[in-house]
């Protein structure tokens, strides 16, 4: 009876298992799947409409996240299958309704967005990296608390981050990447930033960790995406490339830039590269793949329509579009009252009048690289470091990516009236809150310091520093790399530097790491910290408005053809 039974238990075995492989639920899906990502990169916390040419497309009038999340809904009710996505800079060099929170507002308004991931850029890391993991994970700041008068929750969507990993572990700071699946497609989104991210944030910041580059991270990654069985592959990425001008918001016009060679590198199983970090938008294929950036502060979001082939999870086709996040929709009254409750927290603060400006003061170069505006943050900045007690500083330099507005001379919607200067304006020109570090160089570092803005001698790009009253120098086009400055013509009062003298120098605390490659700053000694830079433009303002524009004579070209 027993063998019997055995018998009987085997038969019924076999018939499972015969039915199991013969079951539909076994067999690959077939047919295709359309899915939906929905892109944009560089927000920059600009939750209000920007202002000016940085809220147009042309001459739309673009931008406002009230408006941006209502495309975004729009969109997302054309298929339901929709991935948002942001290829970073999504906070950081933001204006002051978002600054003074620590960019709590922007990631409480992309969690009712309904963002699913950031690839973090270079500015996620302007407060450090341990600032970054609070907002991925919550709590208040450390320093301010929480400023809004109740907790927060962090952020609902994921930062990714491939290549930025830990120098104590080499573990990654955020996931390399994370999946979707779509009726048995699924998908891989890589996050990344730029290689290059160490130079242009505040060093100490970042001191643990290493950023390695773009193209190898992504190519090691994808035999094990592979071995997971995924074959449609996203990467989101903060580095970019720019059209050549005229250039249409939807074209690939003469397309150039550090995101063509990365793209080019990339194993041929990525499908999508969504870019950013370059504020310029285009729609490209590059070497078979899809590649997009949807130029910035939320002027654009980018529509991607994949199908994919559910039974291989190949990409059988692909197509982007770039589309206006126009202001002729209606407002998302959720996103409103978000807006509404931090203005009336800032507003106070934002439209208090620090001084007034006799005309409007720009941060457009000459010839030279001399600005207005770069002459009148170097003079505040001279000014509050000259007592002995703040520093005894003599020249100041200011880095001119630092400067991210003009200001203007018509009042702002506040209505303080015009030629006066309000903090939420000064906030705008210098939003990363850097302080003022007063150090001791000699004549032959400060010649270093010169040379170290050209092309050759540390620069990619020429980045000519700012300086204050009573500096000057002469630079020539037609010099070597590392030999464009005269000594001879490098002078303070009218007086040549010597090379062995000591000269006290302030800048700010970016410039003071080494940031933009600048890296004779940090052998600078006698070090002592002073006022955040606002502050010192504020005080500046306080003792000499109304303020003229600089006179932009402190430096001279020689050009030679």
């Amino acid at each position: 009876m027993k063998k019997i039974v055995r018998i009987a238990m085997v038969f019924a075995l076999i018939l499972t298992a015969f039915s199991l492989a013969m079951s539909p639920v076994q067999a690959k899906p077939s047919g295709t799947v359309d899915v939906q990502i929905l892109a944009l990169n560089d927000f920059h916390g600009n939750l209000l409409p920007p202002a000016g040419s940085s809220g147009r497309v042309g001459t739309i009038d673009a931008g406002g996240v009230e408006y941006l999340a209502t495309h975004v809904s729009n969109l997302r009710a054309l298929n339901p299958n929709t991935v948002v996505v942001s290829a970073g800079d999504m906070v950081g060099a933001s204006p002051l309704l978002s600054a003074l929170f620590h960019d709590e507002p922007t990631i409480e308004a992309f969690n009712l967005i309904g963002l699913d991931f950031n690839a973090v850029g270079n500015h996620e890391f302007d407060e450090g990296w341990a600032e970054l993991v609070r907002l991925q994970e919550g709590g208040c700041h450390p320093v301010d608390g929480c400023l809004d008068g109740d907790g927060f929750d962090g952020a609902d969507f994921r930062f990714l981050a491939a290549n930025v990993v830990r120098k104590d572990n080499g573990k990654t700071i955020f996931p390399a990447y994370k999946q979707r699946a779509f009726q048995g497609a699924r998908i891989a989104f890589i996050g990344m930033t730029l290689e290059g991210t160490p130079s242009i944030v505040t060093p100490s910041g970042i001191a643990d960790l290493n950023f390695l580059d773009e193209a190898d991270t992504v190519n090691a990654l994808i035999p094990e995406l592979k071995k997971k069985g995924i074959e449609t592959i996203v990467v989101l990425i903060h580095e970019g490339g720019v059209q050549s001008a005229p250039a249409p918001y939807n074209g690939c016009t003469g397309i150039s830039g550090p995101i063509v060679d990365i793209v080019e590198r990339f194993d041929d199983a990525v499908d999508v590269v969504i870019s950013g970090h370059t504020h310029q938008p285009y729609n490209c294929e590059i070497d078979g793949k899809l590649v997009t950036s949807a130029f910035s502060f939320g002027r654009l979001v980018t529509k991607i329509d994949l199908t994919i082939d559910r039974k291989t999870g190949d990409v059988v086709s692909m197509a982007a579009d770039n589309r206006i996040v126009t202001r002729d929709v209606p407002k998302d009254g959720l996103l409103t009252a978000l807006i509404a409750k931090y203005q009336a927290i800032a507003a106070p603060l934002e439209n208090r009048v620090i001084g007034s400006i006799t005309a409007e003061i720009t941060r457009t170069p000459n010839a030279a690289g001399e600005s207005a505006l770069g002459d009148v943050i170097a003079d505040a900045q001279l000014y509050a470091t000259t007592p002995p007690s703040l520093g005894g500083a003599v020249i100041a330099f200011m880095n001119p990516g630092g400067i991210r507005a003009d200001l203007i001379y018509a009042s702002s919607p506040a209505n303080e009236g015009d030629g006066f200067v309000t903090y939420g304006e000064s906030f705008t020109v210098q939003p990363f809150g850097n302080n003022l570090v007063t150090m001791t160089l000699t004549g032959a570092q400060i010649d270093t310091l010169l040379e170290q803005q050209f092309v050759g001698c540390g620069q990619t790009a020429s980045r000519i520093l700012q300086v204050s009253a009573g500096f000057s120098y002469t630079w020539n086009t037609a010099g070597g790399a590392c030999d464009k400055v005269d000594p001879a013509t490098i002078m303070l009062n009218g007086v040549t530097l010597n090379p062995s003298g000591s000269y006290r120098v302030t800048v700010n605390s970016f410039l003071a790491d080494g940031g933009d490659n600048f890296f004779i700053l940090p052998s600078g000694t006698d070090r002592l910290g002073g006022a955040v830079d606002t502050d010192a433009l504020e005080a500046y303002f306080v003792a000499f408005s109304p303020v003229a524009p600089g006179p932009q004579d402190r430096i001279t070209v020689i050009t030679v053809p």
